[in-house]
């Protein structure tokens, strides 16, 4: 049986204020709203994306139950392209009302985790060059300059036994898909 390679799509979250989530994510993320509606269930769906060839990437929904401090959510993680951009997002986000703001370099990518404005868990991620097995954290400090983080994260990467290119984790994965 050939393997199927399913990609992700989009992902859709309910809201509680769907306008203040509207206005985060179109101002922190930079996310364009595509279309919004009413469905027969009576919820009203927002569609966003950053993306010409993607309709939508995310989508705010109405209706969001009381979780009783549990939030099913995980994570949203978003790309961006570059640590300028992740410092612009660092920064948006915290005079957008995010809260518990950290920044970490994964070896394999840089990242700032925040909640949004309802507690949802936000990445914004690039990749960098490099590959470590996960999990791999250690601090990053946005206020360094790109030549130092590119420098420090790429000395501790060689530290890890798992060290590879990312080139080299892409040919290897796959090569891996494939078989």
């Amino acid at each position: 049986m050939k393997p199927i390679h399913a990609r992700l799509g989009h992902v859709g979250i309910y809201a509680h204020d769907k306008p203040r989530l509207e206005h985060f994510y179109t101002t922190v993320l930079g996310l364009v709203i595509t279309d919004s509606g009413k469905a027969r269930s009576g919820m009203e769906l927002t569609f966003m994306s950053s993306s010409a060839a993607n309709h939508h990437q995310l989508v705010i929904v109405s209706g969001r139950p009381d979780t009783s401090g549990f939030n099913p959510i995980q994570q949203i993680s978003f790309i961006v392209d570059t640590l300028a951009e992740l410092r612009e997002v660092h920064d948006r986000a915290l005079a957008h009302g995010a809260t518990e703001m950290r920044t970490t370099s994964h070896g394999n990518a840089w990242s700032c985790y925040f909640k949004d404005p309802e507690g949802n868990v936000v990445e914004a991620y690039l990749d960098t060059p490099f590959h470590v097995p996960q999990p791999h954290g250690a601090p990053l400090d946005l206020s360094k300059s790109d030549e130092e983080i590119l420098a420090e994260t790429e000395a501790a990467c060689r530290k890890d036994p798992g060290f590879k290119m990312f080139s080299e984790f892409t040919a290897d994965f796959g090569a891996r898909l494939n078989s």
